[in-house]
């Protein structure tokens, strides 16, 4: 074990699982001898125009002066830009307690859940003759992975106490553990442990990062709860709620969508969700005909069908956010429009949310999260005691 500083915190690296360095040397294989039918290799990713936060359709938002962002104790939905200046809570502060990051590897080779999968590079797929929306992928096949994991405990964190914590996705997130040391520090969010995963690799349909991300079921959730937490608790003296008030989730893009994925079909394990540029479109594999849309369906159908549930969301979109980047074009490629639909099916059904379209800004923009980051953890945690404890109803 090794330690060393990483930015503003002590990061201490270990080592869990068997082979796990040598595995991340080692090339996937296919499944069987046989050749792949080749796919269609991806289409260049087209330029997104720029969206008017006004279009007709769109959610009615207020429109902030240039610079500033929502306050923490409103929800709703908001217009911010065109300029991004850095909040100074991701800014490393004199005489702030600096908390200790704890880094390990986790092996694909210990996974039950995850055992690895890899799409061969330079392809895609192809549409479905018969259904658009249907990605068929072959070649898919099984592969090993390595995954980092960075474990952030506050300089505050008594050992041996019961905290709260947030799960992070495409970890580690050096911007987070420095954003929670300043709010930690000046009592606006809870003393939190922060677990930032990384992904098992790749990206979209065929890919391991694609499984765990854009699956819609509790599979994710099922596998950071059986084979990352128990190793954060064992390895660092850590001791993490289980009361699903103390518990949030976040992340950009399909790791924003893996975040409300867990909230919702693991309601009893998250009541908090934080995601930049959510990828709440049509990106699951394997197809799946009882959810024809992937995470489109959260706002075609899931959200508005269902009743609603004790999860506050905070989202992000950009006004030049993604827009039908593959070679599908079956109209839920477009994250703008996923947003704000989310944002719709949210406000019908009376959720707490904050939704935020930046002006001025890509996909999930740094310069953009480095602006609300504080804010929107400070909104997140709204209603959970700032010393612990018992939270207050919200």
């Amino acid at each position: 074990m090794t330690a060393a500083r990483v930015g503003t915190c002590l990061v201490v690296a270990a080592t869990v699982g068997v082979g796990a360095a040598s595995m991340a040397q080692t090339p996937g294989t296919p499944a069987s001898a046989a050749t792949p039918t080749p796919t269609t290799a991806p289409t260049p990713r087209p330029q997104p125009p720029t969206r008017d936060p006004h279009t007709p359709g769109y959610v009615t938002a207020k429109e902030l002066p240039d610079g500033t962002v929502p306050p923490p104790d409103v929800d709703g939905n908001f217009i911010i830009g065109p300029t991004h200046p850095p909040a100074p809570e991701t800014i490393l502060q004199d005489g702030v307690p600096q908390g200790a990051v704890y880094k390990f590897t986790m092996s694909s080779a210990d996974s039950k859940i995850y055992p690895g999968i890899a799409r061969d590079p330079g392809t895609f797929g192809t549409p479905d003759p018969n259904d658009p929306a249907n990605l068929i992928v072959t070649t898919s096949h099984p592969a090993p992975y390595t995954r980092n994991v960075a474990v952030y405990v506050p300089k505050q964190y008594v050992p041996g106490t019961v905290a709260p914590f947030i799960v992070g996705a495409d970890g580690p997130d050096a911007l987070l553990f420095t954003t929670l040391d300043n709010l930690i520090a000046q009592k606006r969010v809870p003393v939190m442990i922060a677990i930032s995963i990384g992904n098992g690799s790749g990206d979209a349909q065929g890919s391991e990062r694609g499984l765990e991300y854009d699956t819609m079921s509790g599979r994710y959730a099922e596998f950071v709860e059986t084979e990352v937490l128990p190793l954060v608790e064992k390895q660092y003296g850590v001791k993490l709620t289980k009361d699903p008030e103390g518990r949030a989730t976040m992340g950009g893009s399909s790791g924003g969508s893996a975040a409300l994925i867990m909230a919702w079909y693991r309601n009893d394990l998250y009541h908090r969700v934080l995601a930049y540029s959510i990828t709440a479109i049509n990106q699951q594999w394997p197809h799946d005909p009882k959810m024809p849309g992937g995470a489109w369906e959260f706002h075609k159908t899931i959200i508005p069908n269902s009743p609603a549930k004790p999860i506050r969301i905070w989202l992000e979109v950009g006004d030049r956010d993604l827009l039908n980047p593959n070679v599908m074009r079956d109209d839920m490629h477009d994250w703008v429009v996923a947003n704000e639909n989310m944002a719709k099916a949210l406000a019908a059904k009376n959720y707490q949310y904050q939704f935020v379209f930046a002006r001025n800004a890509g996909h999930c923009d740094r310069g953009v999260k480095q602006q609300t980051l504080p804010v929107a953890l400070e909104w997140l945690w709204k209603g959970y005691p700032a010393s612990g404890g018992k939270p207050a109803r919200h």
